[in-house]
């Protein structure tokens, strides 16, 4: 439901209102969480959203910004601060490594497509 459906994604989406919509107290499913996942609600669902940031990142070429959307974060910025903190570069680092990393395998392959004789 969370990682799915982004139960705890967009400015008006708490844990009382997820644990309202599965029929238990806030506090009785933060503490099932704690004892099954070892993390509570919220942090897990700040692991989907970046997750879902990091594989929009890597298939696909939206632009960042969509992409912080997308992902369920509500603005850039705090996209921007959790992808820093979990993978310790910016998503713009790892946009650019990609591109050179497709951009070294196409050179990579023209320079072998190419017969090498003397001519």
């Amino acid at each position: 439901m969370i990682k799915e459906e982004g139960a705890l994604d967009g400015r008006d989406a708490t844990v009382d209102r997820l644990a309202a919509r599965v029929g238990v107290g806030a506090r009785h499913l933060s503490r099932l969480f704690q004892r099954h996942l070892g993390a509570s609600p919220l942090q897990v669902a700040k692991t989907a959203r970046v997750q879902r940031a990091k594989r929009l990142l890597t298939e696909t070429d939206m632009p960042i910004t969509e992409i912080a959307l997308q992902a369920g974060f509500t603005s850039l910025r705090r996209f921007n601060a959790v992808f820093q903190e979990v993978y310790q570069r910016p998503p713009t680092a790892i946009k650019r490594s990609l591109k050179a990393q497709d951009l070294e395998h196409f050179q990579e392959k023209c320079y072998h497509s190419f017969p090498s004789g003397n001519a």
